[in-house]
């Protein structure tokens, strides 16, 4: 290959030895792979190293994400062009290296591709968008205790570009605690109480946890800082609001900012959806259908992190089936039911609904 630039992947780890020969098979097109590892118990550090990867090992205490970040963008040298930053569950499809010197160019900072954060039983992305980790050597610093991000510091003259011929798989291990997020969360807006993005982060994490009444009063708080212009998180934060209101049985509260939500991004599906949810809950059939359909006019998938897989898996034709099956229309409801069976083909309950249906279209 020539090479046109110098280019390195850098990442931390703690406890991933199950990942290192993936990770590594991964990152190779690279010149050079960088790790900190904060304090690894089993065989990490020594596989990394069997494998060729540059490893430092440094306890970072207090924790941060942003601290560790910093710390192993430090390892890098300075003659670097690019650096890669990834984490050791993510593995990159092949030839990234190639399309990155490809559309690279003298002047470019910082580079956004497609991430798969999400794949259901069939391997198939669940939940895809941009993010934008692959950055110059100089001028950047990583900011935040957690759901940290890069800072450009460079001056006014940041050029992004934006390759969708990358591509980046994310395979986590679903059995990782992540008890650390909501104290560093805290901590985040703490120190910084008018970002709009860590925020939100922390009315959804209160809302994981559910502290329902923190979460709403912490999602109101987002909504209301000058900085939350993003209309998509906004709709979130509104939808999250009406999840939390639905716990406390508050349904009145619950559709009165789902309708907001609605009316802030009248573009998405998820409102939408959550709108056709919350009224199968409350068993209000033609609701359930009216949303369903309204979401279903939605055709294009914006690629951010804010998409819910259930807007565009089966979810919606399975809803339809039901409000159909609940209003006796039971043609348009096996229409519904075969839809979601396509999309969704190993889904018991929906293959027992099917049943169900034939049987009264057959009586």
């Amino acid at each position: 290959m020539n090479k046109k630039y110098k280019i390195c992947v850098y990442a931390i780890s703690k406890n991933e030895e199950k990942f290192v020969d993936r990770w590594v098979d991964s990152m190779m097109e690279a010149d050079a792979i960088y790790v900190l590892d904060t304090g690894s118990s089993d065989s990490t550090v020594e596989k990394l190293k069997k494998r060729g990867v540059n490893v430092k090992v440094e306890i970072i205490n207090p924790w941060r994400f942003d601290v560790a970040r910093n710390k192993s963008l430090e390892c890098i040298p300075s003659d670097m062009d690019i650096c890669v930053c990834t984490d050791l569950d993510e593995v990159f499809e092949k030839g990234w290296r190639k399309e990155l010197e490809s559309f690279w160019n003298n002047d470019t900072t910082r580079a956004s591709y497609n991430y798969n954060w999400s794949f259901d039983e069939n391997d198939k992305p669940k939940v895809n968008f941009y993010i934008e980790k692959i950055h110059s050597r100089n001028n950047y610093k990583w900011v935040h205790p957690v759901h940290e991000v890069l800072e450009y510091i460079g001056g006014d003259h940041e050029n992004k570009i934006v390759i969708d011929s990358i591509t980046l798989n994310h395979y986590p291990d679903n059995q990782k605690s992540r008890s650390s997020y909501l104290p560093l969360l805290e901590l985040s807006v703490k120190e910084d109480p008018t970002d709009d993005r860590n925020m939100h982060y922390l009315g959804r994490e209160y809302m994981y946890y559910g502290k329902w009444n923190e979460s709403i009063d912490t999602l109101i708080r987002h909504l209301s800082l000058p900085k939350a212009t993003w209309k998509d998180e906004r709709s979130a934060s509104m939808r999250f609001i009406s999840r939390c209101y639905i716990e406390l049985k508050r349904y009145d509260e619950a559709r009165m900012w789902l309708l907001k939500a609605i009316e802030e991004t009248p573009y998405l599906r998820d409102p939408y959806v959550e709108m056709a949810l919350l009224a199968y809950k409350l068993e209000s059939w033609r609701e359930v259908e009216f949303y369903c359909l309204e979401a279903l006019k939605i055709t294009k998938y914006e690629k951010t992190y804010i998409n819910e897989p259930f807007s565009w898996d089966y979810t919606i034709y399975d809803l339809l089936s039901l409000s159909c099956f609940y209003q006796q229309k039971f043609v348009e409801s096996l229409e519904y039911i075969n839809k979601a069976i396509k999309m969704s083909p190993n889904n018991e309950r929906l293959l027992e609904n099917k049943q169900l249906i034939l049987k009264h279209l057959n009586n």
